[in-house]
């Protein structure tokens, strides 16, 4: 007996042991859990119940220079379902109308929704997904339907609000409207208007202190936000509608044409700079065309032809030759060292002057006005068309700008056949609004404005910011040099033989430069050749209101690959539309020519130009310029020595096809 009891003792005291021991380290956990766990416990317990959520602001809208819309933001709504706050009673009753409901407003046949809700029933899911993406109509439509009228608790309706930017031109200029995006990790992507002027579009974010009431579901604490969000500003940009429409659609058409890979299109104001349509078209596998990349701004590639201008401006303000200096093109073909230049045209051109050679695109010609007058001292032409800035990128808010590639002497890539190739655009490199802006700015009488995107921003009617005209160079060149260069641009289109002059309608002017570039002729295999294909100047000739560039990339060589019948047919849509719409109209008061000489002069030029001869002419005493259209004109080679008037003629009154070559002596 004494044994027996002695042993529940012991078992009595071992109990008592472990209930002390245990009794200690509740306490000791609780004092740990209290004094020091204490902040984090705390911490993940108002993380549970309560949060702080970030308000995003409305985002600004986005316009066209006329007020229309180009981007805006609106509401969508996700509709899901929670299967556990609702009763089985309710949820029998009015699943079928509920689901009817829903397939008469989206489409959807009702079964499919029924399957959606009983699936959810059955796996108790708390967020199943109804449907996404509810303008703000339908979700009002919706939140009343059967069940869902009853609201989170009863009816089981979650809802997700996003905001979500439009496009209310649809794909009309999509890659120049642009957008901004952020990753999984916060980092952004940013493109087009939408990107380059987001610091102004975006606003000011805001906060509100949420408590959770169930799973995914927040309720506002309180009236009032923690920081209230400041919505973004409206941003007022330079494109006009009806010119970006008329341009998507013109490129459009000739990308599909000629089966193009992909081109672009910009029409920018002469004066101010403001670009008034850019359109980028690429296409797809299905050979359907859309906004893919901003080629305009982003591409930088070999300009061909169109660089012309920029060689003949140089040679002009040198002085090496003059419009009027006779290059003979030597059967279209001028070896340097072991690469052979040559015409488009096969036997070339003959003799020619400065002016013809550019208005009929001699590529000969153009290589041995630089080589022959700068092999010595390269370094004199790259200094001018780096003086013009030609070198340097235009500092667009837009991201992405593609360099420009002008080679210095002794830069990587520079050798002895440089000078001949850059003449006529090869070994350079620039982006089709590089380019614009250089024919800009002879348009715009040697002002260089910069491209500007940007009109003004907005609170309301209240304009926060102002952007204006600016300058990037006030004087590429001298007066005299525009002058005679864009009588060229003029004669390229207006000329029988110019190379635009397919382009020429006696309803409306227009002057500018065809380029026909060679894109991978690296390769050896001609059939992997291509080209670009480019047309860029202004209209109206004489006044210009509009500068333009058209470059398509390319095109199928059994349709047509060259400038003036692939982008000079859209330069020209454009701008005769562009005419159509808005027509412009000169009014001259009191016009009197105070100069009788002056007069005279331009009498007699034109009675000769007007007369169908048989004879060589007499143009003694007229300007070189004028002699030389006259008589080349009647096809006749002629060949100049000086400058300025005509002192001197040969063959005078011989019948023009015995003539042989006219030599006219300038004073």
């Amino acid at each position: 007996m004494a044994v027996t009891e002695k042993k529940i003792l012991t078992r009595l005291y071992i109990v008592a042991v472990f209930l002390v021991l245990f009794a200690v380290a509740v306490v000791v956990k609780l004092f740990s859990i209290q004094l020091v766990d204490g902040d984090k416990y705390r911490q993940l317990a108002e993380d549970r119940t309560e949060k702080v959520f970030t308000i995003t602001p409305n985002r600004g809208n986005l316009y066209s220079a006329d007020g229309s819309l180009l981007a805006t933001s609106v509401s969508r709504f996700n509709i899901r379902f929670d299967a556990v706050t609702v009763k089985d009673k309710d949820f029998k009753e009015n699943l079928k109308p509920l689901c009817q409901s829903l397939s008469k407003l989206l489409g959807k046949p009702a079964s499919h929704y029924e399957q959606i809700f009983r699936k959810a029933k059955a796996n108790k899911n708390r967020y199943a997904l109804v449907v996404r993406n509810l303008d703000y109509s339908d979700y009002v439509h919706v939140k009343k339907f059967p069940l869902f009228e009853k609201g989170p608790n009863r009816g089981g309706i979650v809802v997700e609000q996003n905001t979500v930017r439009e496009h209310p031109l649809g794909k009309i200029a999509e890659r120049s409207v642009g957008y901004e995006r952020f990753d999984e990790n916060g980092y952004a992507t940013r493109v087009g208007l939408e990107g380059a002027f987001t610091e102004y579009l975006s606003g000011i974010k805001g906060s509100r202190l949420k408590q959770k009431i169930a799973k995914n579901q927040w309720k506002p604490i309180g009236m009032d936000n923690i920081v209230e969000p400041k919505d973004g500003y409206d941003v007022y940009s330079t494109i006009d509608v009806n010119i970006q429409d008329i341009a998507h659609h013109a490129l459009l058409a000739q990308l599909e044409k000629y089966k193009a890979d992909h081109g672009c299109v910009i029409v920018m104001e002469t004066k101010t700079g403001e670009i008034k349509a850019i359109s980028n078209l690429g296409k797809t596998e299905g050979d359907k065309y859309y906004e893919r990349l901003n080629y305009a701004i982003g591409e930088s590639h070999e300009p061909g032809s169109t660089f012309k201008l920029m060689s003949m401006v140089v040679a002009l303000e040198d002085k090496v030759i003059d419009t009027s200096t006779i290059i003979d093109t030597e059967k279209g073909l001028f070896k340097v060292y072991n690469k052979t230049v040559r015409d488009s045209k096969w036997g070339g051109y003959g003799k020619i002057s400065a002016a013809r050679a550019f208005e009929i695109s001699s590529n000969t010609a153009f290589a041995k006005i630089i080589y022959n007058n700068y092999k010595d001292n390269p370094e004199k032409y790259v200094n001018r068309l780096m003086n013009m800035g030609l070198n340097r990128k235009l500092d667009l808010p837009i991201k992405g700008e593609g360099a420009p590639v002008i080679r210095y002497p002794g830069d990587k890539g520079w050798s002895g056949i440089s000078l001949a190739w850059m003449s006529h655009g090869y070994e350079v490199s620039l982006t089709p609004l590089q380019t614009l802006t250089f024919y800009n700015a002879i348009a715009n009488n040697g002002e260089m404005v910069k491209p500007r995107l940007l009109k003004e921003v907005k609170e309301w009617d209240k304009t926060i910011f102002k952007f204006d005209k600016e300058v990037i160079n006030p004087s590429i060149c001298s007066q005299e040099t525009i002058d005679k260069v864009k009588e060229m641009l003029k004669n390229v289109v207006e000329k029988k033989y110019g190379t635009g002059h397919s382009l020429y309608s006696p309803n409306f002017s227009m002057a500018g430069k065809t380029g026909t570039a060679q894109k991978d002729y690296v390769s050896k295999d001609p059939n992997k050749l291509k080209y670009i294909s480019t047309f860029s100047g202004y209209f109206p000739a004489d006044e210009p209101k509009y500068s333009c560039i058209v470059v398509i990339h390319e095109p199928d060589k059994s349709v047509g690959y060259y400038g003036a019948d692939v982008s000079g047919p859209v330069f020209k849509s454009i701008a005769q539309k562009i005419y159509a719409t808005s027509p412009l109209v000169d009014e001259v008061d009191g016009l009197e020519i105070n100069d009788p000489g002056l007069e005279k002069k331009y009498e007699q030029y034109y009675a000769e130009a007007s007369k169908k001869h048989s004879k060589v002419p007499n143009v003694e005493g007229m300007s070189g310029m004028d002699a030389i259209a006259i008589l080349e004109n009647l096809g006749l080679q002629v060949k100049v020595t000086g400058y300025g008037k005509v002192k001197k003629q040969s063959a005078k009154g011989v019948n023009i096809s015995a003539a042989g070559v006219i030599v006219l002596e300038l004073s």
